[in-house]
Parts: structure tokens; C-alpha cells; sequence
């Protein structure tokens, strides 16, 4: 079974899904719940439940996150599918320190393969579980913000978040 459920957090709005497994999948965009319906479909066969029950470990941590406090969702289990490079990109990705950022170029040298920065650029904006993979820590080069699958203006909020970290 795949459960899911969408909920509000001052202004952001979030979707999530998860299976018994683990969290599978997190949107901040208002169009979350398509997205996860497409992600869901394309990788899993699981029925798709709303059941916010069956994910309150996961709000609880998310909402935690996104009032400011410091948290590296290191306790939550991920049921991530992808190929083995994602799953490569994305674990790569959970090592940044929160409130710090890296360049995609830092992860291609972090992950031994400097000339694929485009396929680490094309694997990040794949991660299915915005926040917990912080892929939003992740800037170009030049130090812009480059893409962010539920739009830069929501990047630019999450790091604007985790500079203000609470201790």
C-alpha cells in the first residue's frame, strides 16, 4: 500500500506518500498531488490511499523542518526508487550539511565522475523526497540557484529558511 496526504505548514503546502517500507515521495508546490500521482504511478504498483494516519511520523519530522528547526531527517526509513546513479546523486545529496550548500560540479568530484555534472544536475531534479534529499542545497557554479523541481522561488525560501537555523 502507498499512503498519502497533503497538509499546510504557514505557506507551504505539502504532499506526501510513503509505504510501509518508507517515504517515497514529498512536494511543496501547489500541484503536488499530480506530480505525486505521476511519480507514484510511474514507480511503484501500490494502491494509492490518502490515509494522513498512516504518516504521522513523517509530518511530524516535515513540519519540524519547515518552522526552522535544524533537522537531518536521519531517522526516517526512504523507500526510493530510481536508478542506481539517483540513488547514487540522492545519497550524495543527504551528506550536505544543513544550512550549506554545494555546487552540482562538487557532487559529480564528491561522487568520483567530474564530467557528469549534467547527469548529477538531471538525477537531483528526479529526487522524489524534496527536503529529506536536500537537493535544494545544490547551486550552480556561479552561485545561482539554477532549477528546483517545485520552482526556484521555493528553493530560494528553504535556504532562506536554513539560514535562519534555530539552536
Amino acid at each position: 500500500m502507498m499512503y498519502w496526504t497533503s497538509f499546510q505548514v504557514d505557506e507551504w503546502h505539502v504532499t506526501v506518500a510513503a509505504t510501509e517500507i518508507g517515504l517515497s515521495y514529498i512536494g511543496i508546490a501547489e500541484n503536488s498531488k499530480l506530480h505525486m500521482k505521476e511519480w507514484i504511478t510511474k514507480y511503484y504498483e501500490d494502491e494509492l490511499i490518502e490515509d494522513a494516519s498512516k504518516l504521522t511520523v513523517y509530518i511530524e519530522e516535515i513540519k519540524q523542518y519547515l518552522v526552522g528547526n535544524d533537522n537531518n531527517f536521519s531517522s526516517l526509513p526512504l523507500d526510493l526508487q530510481g536508478t542506481a546513479f539517483q540513488l547514487q546523486v540522492w545519497q550524495a545529496l543527504q551528506q550536505i550539511p544543513y544550512g550549506e550548500t554545494k555546487t552540482y560540479s562538487q557532487i559529480a568530484q564528491q561522487l568520483s565522475k567530474p564530467n557528469s555534472v549534467r547527469a548529477v544536475a538531471s538525477a537531483i531534479g528526479k529526487n522524489p523526497v524534496l527536503l529529506v534529499v536536500p537537493c535544494h542545497r545544490v547551486i550552480a557554479k556561479d552561485g545561482s540557484l539554477s532549477g528546483y523541481r517545485d520552482g526556484t522561488q521555493q528553493k530560494q525560501n528553504l535556504l532562506q529558511l536554513e539560514s535562519n537555523v534555530r539552536k
